[in-house]
């Protein structure tokens, strides 16, 4: 089981700071995964000259709509920053009119990268709560079929949930989306921003989390899978401190 862990690129004392706090957690990370947000001034390809790549693997992500693929944009990052892996997602339309955006499918971006670069790992992105399993896994496989080697997910809440997920991506690599929730605001911001639902035992608290990781720890190394771990504005000390990781 490879344990991957996400730092937002805010700022680059912060990104500083939690790839410290990574590095104290010894051997339990593999992966280093870096959103590209647009408020940020950082990409997260920018990034890769922070990351010791003899310890950690890294995969930077990259938004459909910021790449016109005629372009070649997105073929001259590869290349100068000497990429292996990438996570390609779809990407929301900035805020505003201050940054222009394209109508890129993903599915095509993902193409046109494997025709141009066969050896990269393309990973992409699958999310629980926009679909039915159904729709949801269906748009799995065609990413699948389009060079896709591996899936990272949106957050889970629910064992039962990752259960499902665990049947339906036999064959596939998958990493478990883990990211805590301590705070009724971010529980509100995950229910109306994306859509999930919590189970009814559900607690914004340290202990739930902690617990719910941990069980999802053991869910995954018996199932073949991986973690992906997301922790936004959380104690990093007292959450990780608690976690289980060396089943890995």
């Amino acid at each position: 089981m490879k344990i991957s862990f996400e730092i937002v690129p805010r700022s680059k004392e912060a990104f500083a700071e939690q790839y410290r706090f990574v590095q104290s957690l010894g051997p339990s990370i593999d992966l280093i995964n870096v959103p590209d947000i647009q408020r940020f001034t950082i990409r997260s390809w920018e990034t890769i000259k922070h990351i010791d790549r003899s310890r950690h693997q890294f995969i930077p992500h990259l938004r459909a709509i910021d790449f016109d693929i005629k372009s070649g944009e997105i073929f001259k990052i590869i290349e100068e920053y000497q990429l292996d892996n990438v996570l390609l997602v779809s990407g929301d339309p900035p805020e505003g009119l201050k940054r222009s955006f394209y109508k890129t499918n993903v599915l095509d971006l993902i193409r046109a990268v494997k025709q141009q670069f066969p050896d990269i790992n393309v990973y992409a992105g699958f999310d629980s709560h926009r679909n039915g399993v159904q729709d949801e896994c269906n748009y799995i496989k065609h990413k699948a079929d389009a060079g896709v080697c591996g899936f990272f997910s949106q957050p889970f809440y629910d064992i039962r949930m990752i259960e499902i997920y665990a049947e339906q991506m036999q064959g596939l690599e998958t990493f478990i989306g883990l990211s805590p929730i301590t705070t009724e605001a971010s529980m509100k911001y995950w229910e109306v921003k994306n859509k999930v639902q919590f189970p009814a035992d559900f607690r914004c608290d340290y202990p739930w989390n902690i617990d719910f990781a941990n069980r999802a720890i053991k869910l995954a190394h018996e199932a073949g899978m991986n973690i992906y771990f997301m922790p936004i504005r959380i104690d990093l000390e007292k959450y990780f401190g608690q976690l289980e990781l060396s089943q890995s």
